[in-house]
């Protein structure tokens, strides 16, 4: 065990030259990074993982898509295409991702969703095909050089914090923790609501040893079970839990707090939903008769695909919606948003 570990920390090491080296060629321009006319916005994070990126976008569009026509871009993560994408209505999470899934199903007709791996070439392309187009969100584009954003915003989870954390392998950072000096703003997500002043004091002050931006704090606001399989009540005596995200236990432990759980399904990080996967929640229906499904919103994107249509209408299946939740001086974190764009794009 001492031996992998002292094998993990070397290879940080040389992954940290490699990123160091990468980023240093962009901060001195030798690689270039595309800019545009119009803001674009980047939220990402340093580490892999979710840190609650896709609430955060989610935020961002409730903000804005009232002001003036907004655009997200996603790289579309588990996506059976390749390539630049306008979503459209013959989308689904096969075709986008389950993020950008997501986003398009909720709101479809209020901003355009686009994926791409290479958001320098994208961002053209939206603007060509969207022309009213006024700002684009970037998707866990912080590792994303190629373009350069006109704001910022790097999420910290609070149950792991980057200052706390090592470059891969010897642990989960993308890049050293010196380069959250990029970020104009910092959120420290899925923070519990009872959190002191104290403690916000010294979560910021160990961030400002890396960033001198603004930081805020934000946790989870969890909406009501809505149903996506058998048009049932949702029970209140047994659950079984499914996910297949990153970062489960705070979702586990809102629900093991307001549902009696007899069974949690946890599966990978963006898991691809098979028929063998809803073979195996009829079992549990059988074993556990009283009990309805909950999964969260990402899975339930991936869950509704039409191949599944029939093995899901038999099942009690129900997911909860999430929202980002300021625990303090939200209002000053959407102005800061708000002055990032220019005035001339924002007719409100």
């Amino acid at each position: 065990m001492i031996v992998l570990r002292i094998l993990f920390f070397l290879f940080a090491i040389l992954y940290d030259l490699v990123t160091s080296l990468r980023n240093t060629l962009y901060n001195r321009g030798i690689k270039p990074s595309a800019s545009f006319d119009i803001p674009v916005i980047c939220v990402g994070n340093l580490t892999v993982g979710g840190t609650g990126k896709t609430p955060m976008i989610e935020h961002l569009i409730r903000l804005l898509y009232t002001r003036y026509p907004v655009a997200t871009l996603s790289r579309g993560y588990g996506r059976k295409t390749k390539g630049f994408r306008i979503a459209g209505e013959q989308d689904d999470a096969d075709t986008l991702g389950d993020e950008p899934a997501q986003f398009y199903r909720k709101f479809a007709g209020r901003v355009t969703v686009a994926v791409g791996e290479d958001r320098a070439f994208a961002i053209p392309n939206i603007l060509q095909e969207r022309e009213d187009t006024r700002s684009i969100l970037l998707d866990d584009a912080y590792q994303h050089r190629r373009v350069k954003p006109s704001f910022t915003i790097l999420l910290s989870d609070y149950n792991q914090p980057f200052y706390n954390d090592y470059l891969l392998p010897a642990g989960r950072l993308r890049e050293s923790r010196s380069n959250a000096s990029r970020a104009d703003v910092i959120v420290v997500t899925k923070c519990p609501e009872e959190i002191s002043d104290e403690e916000r004091m010294v979560i910021e002050q160990q961030i400002r040893k890396y960033a001198a931006c603004p930081v805020f704090f934000s946790g989870i606001r969890y909406g009501q079970p809505v149903s996506f399989g058998k048009p049932v009540k949702q029970s209140d005596s047994q659950v079984i839990i499914v996910t297949g995200i990153a970062k489960a236990a705070p979702f586990v432990s809102y629900i093991a707090a307001t549902y009696t759980v007899v069974k949690h399904v946890a599966l990978g990080d963006h898991h691809v939903y098979t028929t063998e996967d809803f073979t195996r929640l009829h079992a549990l229906a059988k074993e556990y008769p009283q009990a309805s499904f909950i999964t969260t919103e990402k899975d339930m994107v991936k869950m509704i695909s039409a191949a599944f249509n029939e093995q899901r209408a038999t099942l009690p299946l129900f997911y909860i919606p999430i929202e980002v939740k300021f625990l303090k001086n939200g209002q000053d974190f959407d102005a800061m948003i708000l002055n990032a764009v220019p005035d001339e794009l924002n007719p409100s």
